[in-house]
């Protein structure tokens, strides 16, 4: 049972789901700093400088805070500021992987474009293609390809 395991563990599929993994836990991070430092101080800008984290409508009469910290604290509300932050983030970095496979395909076709090389003939090939010619113009024979 432990080889089978040791095997299943170490197929080349696992092994690159594993490191698929790290890297997008790693990429995660360049993520979501590009979410938060470049493009959510712009979608700022574009709105006035909302912070929708704090956007909530209170479900009792009994709250009077301002910030969404405090008043959930008092009672219930609706938090909905949070979901539209969530979802900007979601389709920004949906539209930055969009960006990223379109690339990645973009640079595989011009990958695939490019021509076979083309295979150099091995010298002992070229050597008795010589011969056979030599061989063929000493006795009247027409050369052969």
């Amino acid at each position: 049972m432990l080889k089978e395991f040791r095997e299943f563990a170490l197929k080349g599929n696992m092994v690159d789901l594993a490191i698929g993994i790290i890297i997008g836990a790693a990429f995660s991070g360049l993520v979501n700093s590009i979410v938060t430092d470049l493009f959510m101080p712009l979608v700022g800008v574009i709105t006035g400088g909302v912070d929708f984290t704090n956007k909530f409508v209170p479900l009792a009469k009994t709250i009077t805070a301002t910030s969404l910290d405090e008043a959930r604290k008092q009672g219930p509300v609706f938090a909905y500021g949070r979901f539209i932050t969530l979802t900007i983030n979601f389709v920004i970095v949906a539209f930055i992987l969009f960006l990223i496979v379109k690339l990645m395909n973009r640079l595989k076709r011009k990958e695939e474009e490019k021509p076979a090389p083309v295979a150099d003939v091995p010298r002992e090939e070229k050597l008795l293609e010589e011969i056979r010619d030599i061989l063929a113009a000493r006795s009247g024979v027409e050369k052969q390809v």
